[in-house]
């Protein structure tokens, strides 16, 4: 093992090995296929009740309405059974008619139908019990996988979601916009965390949602958090920190929106993807042990490769480390306690499968927070390529339009608000009439006497209508 080469050709053959023998018949034998089954259709929950109780009732009449329009076996055996029951009922009441004419000829016909009919339809009307039931029934024999998701919000509280196999991590988003009424920003995500790992991995909004959360245990304690992640797309609202970063911080912050789209169109208008050029000195953790070593990486198109010990740093020189199709990538915390890592920003990379600790997953820590951000984000783009960049666009795109939405929404209730408390026009005030208004007319012929006390002058110069004025 002190061939640096030979340990690694050896770890990546173990787990080309893995990859391959990775089924869902792996422990097949140690499982309860019912339980099994039943554990597949919800996530986040103890049991399939539990999530199907969680649902509003307008989802579970959407599950149940969805889970094919074809009569399934359980509704054929339902509608066997009331038809069965109809049959018995109507042979009851002819019985009844034969035997005691008296009592029916008491009431009116037209009333008997009418509570008969309105008893019929309350018996039928389905209470929530049996549509959990019914839907319990089509999950187990849907041909398109659905799962029941609990979804955590960072103020603690939960959704629940039913998610099938061909929604998208976006759909799902689109969802949750509607449901918790947030600002619908690109930086949202949907995230998994693996308590025992102590990881987490925002979900890329292309990817199908159930895909993997089908990795998962039945027991896991894995969960899926509704949050916000200003890094989600920071490749391409701040392109000069990855495709520039050998240059000076000062250099990086003069970069104008019309040099960042620039870079943008350079790195990913284009026929081929490039990946950032990003290469430096991380810590790679030893296999079964707490040691950290550094080693020199180089991030390429297909992968990470390392300066094997005594070699150049020349292409020719570099060994594989691993490749990014097989793995996904990892953020970490509280690894320098568990780990004893130099520090706490570190990364993973591990088969999506791997659900527990194993010496097929590799540890990586980087000496600060930026360094990790260039590092995992780097790692995302070599990746996903193209579609990542696509995914932002369509982000954009989406969130333009439901703000669009809100804001029109709004509009429309403020002014239909405005028009009904609109202030009503106010009653001119009335006229005063004048004298002078009505010269055609004499004055009153009444006077009204001053007050006591008081002592009118009168100008006897003046006619009468004039001293009035």
């Amino acid at each position: 093992m002190d061939d640096i080469d030979a340990m690694f050709c050896h770890l990546l053959g173990e787990m080309d090995h893995l990859s391959q023998s990775l089924g869902p018949a792996a422990d097949a034998a140690e499982v309860d296929p019912d339980s099994q089954a039943e554990g597949t259709f919800s996530i986040g929950f103890t049991d399939l009740n539990e999530s199907l109780n969680e649902l509003e009732d307008y989802d579970l009449d959407a599950l149940v309405d969805g889970l094919g329009s074809k009569s399934t076996p359980s509704e054929e055996r339902l509608l066997t059974d009331q038809q069965t029951s109809s049959r018995t009922e109507n042979q009851i009441a002819a019985s009844a008619t034969t035997q005691e004419p008296e009592p029916a000829a008491a009431i009116p016909p037209q009333l008997n139908s009418a509570e008969s009919s309105g008893g019929l339809q309350m018996s039928q009307l389905p209470t929530k019990a049996d549509k959990i039931k019914l839907a319990l029934e089509k999950l187990r024999e849907a041909k398109v996988r659905k799962l029941i998701v609990k979804v955590l919000m960072s103020d603690g509280s939960s959704k629940t979601l039913m998610v099938d196999e061909r929604q998208t991590v976006r759909e799902v988003l689109d969802q949750l916009f509607e449901k918790t009424h947030c600002d619908c920003s690109i930086d949202w995500s949907l995230c998994e965390t693996n308590p025992e790992l102590q990881i987490e991995r925002g979900f890329e909004d292309h990817e199908h949602l159930v895909e993997p959360l089908s990795a998962w245990s039945r027991l896991s304690e894995n969960k899926i958090y509704f949050l916000l992640r200003p890094q989600k797309y920071v490749m391409f609202t701040e392109p000069q920190e990855f495709y520039m970063w050998k240059k000076k911080k000062e250099c990086l912050n003069g970069i104008n929106e019309q040099a960042k789209q620039v870079l943008l169109k350079e790195h990913f208008g284009g026929s081929t993807l490039i990946v950032p050029d990003l290469q430096g000195m991380l810590y790679l953790k030893e296999d079964g042990k707490k040691l950290w070593k550094p080693r020199y990486f180089v991030l390429r198109a297909s992968g990470i490769y390392y300066v094997p010990k005594g070699k150049t740093k020349s292409s020719s020189d570099l060994a594989c480390f691993v490749h990014f199709e097989k793995v996904n990538i990892y953020t970490t915390n509280n690894f320098k306690q568990k780990y004893r890592a130099p520090t706490n920003f570190c990364f993973m990379l591990k088969h999506p499968c791997i659900q527990k600790e194993s010496h097929y997953i590799k540890f990586l820590c980087c000496d600060d927070e930026h360094t990790l951000l260039l590092w995992v984000n780097s790692i995302r783009i070599a990746k996903y390529g193209t579609v990542l960049y696509k995914n932002y666009q369509a982000a954009i795109k989406r969130t333009s339009s439901l703000q669009t939405l809100h804001f029109n929404a709004h509009k429309g209730n403020y002014n239909s608000h405005s028009r009904q408390i609109s202030p009503q026009p106010c009653p001119a005030p009335p006229k005063t009439t004048n004298v002078e208004d009505y010269p055609h007319e004499p004055p009153p012929d009444f006077i009204p006497l001053p007050p006591p006390g008081h002592t009118q002058v009168w100008d006897t110069s003046l006619p009468p209508s004039a001293s009035l004025n």
